[in-house]
């Protein structure tokens, strides 16, 4: 099997599988990288992720690497945990934010990376990404800090970073998007179609005009 030119951070979510699947696309060699936090539906996304993967396999693809980042003793009672008061449909994308969660991701990973001489570490975040540790000033400044740290020169790649998600969509068309996860209150391995998450997820096939494939249960 080649080298693992480029780790993708990946959740299994639209956006992530879609980098995934584009970089197969371009034959590059990648080594998918899932960071397990605890919470409360990660059960139900990597089962997703791992058919995701089986769909998209080809001789590039590396084994996934499951790294462990446990964060229940710092997020206490939060919703994310408990699964107590979800945002659903009607909540704003703020309500959503998960404190200091691009943290956890890339510290892990991008030592892994550079442990494992992997050059480049690639994220899905959007240009529309809210969040204040999505912005450019944010990835570069991680960037720039874990790799003083580890005498290292992993580097974080963003090639979302200037699209929107209609264009992403775009990119995903003819990918096995049925088996890509974006619920945060799954019913029965299935999204649970009121959510934040799965409201966002409707909208994403519908303003990019694809046929939403997901069975949601409600």
């Amino acid at each position: 099997m080649a080298i693992p030119t480029l780790a993708v951070l990946i959740s299994g979510g639209l956006d992530s599988a879609i980098l995934l699947g584009d970089a197969l696309r371009r034959r590059e060699s990648v080594v998918p990288i899932y960071v397990r936090c605890g919470l409360r539906w990660e059960a139900v996304e990597l089962d997703y992720l791992l058919r995701f993967l089986d769909a998209v396999r080809t001789p590039n693809l590396q084994t996934l690497v499951i790294l462990e980042e446990p964060i229940a003793e710092v997020y206490g009672p939060h919703w994310s945990i408990t699964g107590h008061n979800v945002p659903d449909a009607k909540s704003a994308d703020a309500a959503v934010f998960l404190p200091g969660r691009n943290v956890l991701l890339l510290a892990k990973a991008l030592l892994w990376c550079h442990l494992n001489r992997v050059p480049a570490l690639a994220l899905g975040s959007l240009l529309t990404n809210p969040f204040p540790d999505a912005t450019p000033e944010f990835f570069q400044g991680f960037q720039k800090l874990l790799n003083q740290a580890m005498q290292g020169n992993v580097e974080v790649r963003l090639p979302f970073g200037g699209m929107k998600k209609v264009a992403v969509m775009a990119l995903g068309r003819g990918m096995p998007l049925e088996h890509s996860f974006s619920c945060i209150a799954p019913i029965n391995g299935l999204h649970c179609g009121q959510c934040n998450k799965c409201a966002e997820r409707r909208q994403a096939f519908a303003d990019a005009r694809m046929v939403d494939p997901t069975p949601y249960s409600g």
